[in-house]
């Protein structure tokens, strides 16, 4: 189930095909779950494309809305404009895990690396999914990023309690794994945005459907101090800075919803464009880019925050309701809604 299934619309660009992050060419998601007794938690991976990502890096950016993280690899990209690595989503105490295993994958398919050539820039987020899944078990391993990053393909993107996403809590009920996409021409060719998130965010009550309804978990309204992470692809041709600007308005698609970026939460967006690739063994002194029109730029905008929104609501539609550690249970948005 999605948003739509219940009439829910968010905003007025339509989507891609899948209404899915998929629909940018070439990226691929993959999930890998773990649900055993009390360990309900998993890894999601994104990829850019399916190629040497080392060799072949992508423009990208982000954007930290409120920094209550442990997130890695960020402040690379910021500086380089690149990405170079896989991104991967899992809990909060999988992230040097998950880092080590996109270390070991790079090295494998690249001998040079750390010797003839630079280190590499593993990009992992995490968001904490410990009141449903025992996170100091520390369950999540190398063996489930691979797994992740192996089941990763261009088709339907699986929603909800999968991957990153099977222990996360989002305004009370149950959170996950969200896309969605939009799409619009620039110079008369089919260009799209599209979004993934993993929402574990907002405060108990305060969630706000599109069409003004406020649904009620009917749990405790206790401080907010989630997460979200948002990856946002798109293939038109941008430069950095414009990346950079785009990726910050999926903090819109949020506040939409009702959030306010509390304290406690982590919040964090990471923006990437397949349109130009950065060949790392470069021997030109001086290569070409394409960018786009900055006075076209609120297209994209608008789009990034029309996804982000729709993506956060496919999550919570999605979910399934759970009963997790602790006997702690999460409603389903879906249920309330019928």
């Amino acid at each position: 189930m999605n948003a739509r299934d219940f009439g829910i619309v968010c905003g007025i660009l339509p989507t891609g095909e899948k209404n899915a992050i998929t629909d940018v060419p070439g990226v691929r998601v993959g999930h890998h779950t773990i649900r055993e007794g009390d360990i309900n938690s998993g890894v999601t991976a994104v990829l850019p494309h399916a190629g040497n990502l080392y060799r072949k890096k992508v423009l990208a950016a982000s954007d930290v809305i409120n920094g209550f993280g442990k997130s890695t690899g960020l402040v690379q990209i910021d500086e380089l404009g690149t990405l170079e690595t896989p991104i991967l989503l899992t809990n909060t105490f999988g992230v040097g895990t998950c880092a080590n295993a996109l270390i070991r994958e790079a090295i494998a398919a690249n001998p040079d690396i750390g010797r003839q050539t630079a280190t590499v820039n593993p990009v992992v987020c995490e968001c904490n999914d410990g009141p449903l899944n025992d996170i100091q078990a520390m369950a999540v391993t190398e063996e489930h990023a691979r797994l992740a990053l192996a089941n990763a393909h261009e088709g339907a993107v699986e929603q909800g309690n999968v991957g990153a996403g099977t222990g996360m809590t989002c305004f009370g009920f149950k959170g996950g794994i969200g896309t969605s996409s939009r799409r619009f021409e620039l110079d008369g060719q089919t260009y799209h945005v599209g979004t993934l998130v993993l929402s574990n965010f907002g405060r108990a009550g305060d969630l706000m459907l599109p069409d003004g309804r406020q649904p009620s978990p009917r749990t405790a309204k206790e401080a907010e101090k989630g997460s979200v992470i948002i990856i946002l692809a798109t293939d038109v041709p941008l430069e950095h800075r414009q990346l950079k600007r785009v990726t910050r308005r999926c903090g819109a698609g949020l506040a939409r919803l009702g959030a306010f970026w509390g304290h406690g939460s982590g919040d964090i967006s990471i923006g990437f464009t397949t349109a130009t690739t950065i060949d790392h063994d470069e021997k030109s002194d001086l290569f070409s880019m394409r960018a786009l029109n900055e006075n076209r730029i609120d297209k994209l905008f608008r789009a990034a925050t029309e996804a982000t929104q729709e993506a956060v609501l496919n999550s919570m539609c999605a979910a399934e309701a759970m009963k997790g550690r602790a006997g702690n249970f999460r409603p389903s948005l879906a249920d309330w809604l019928r």
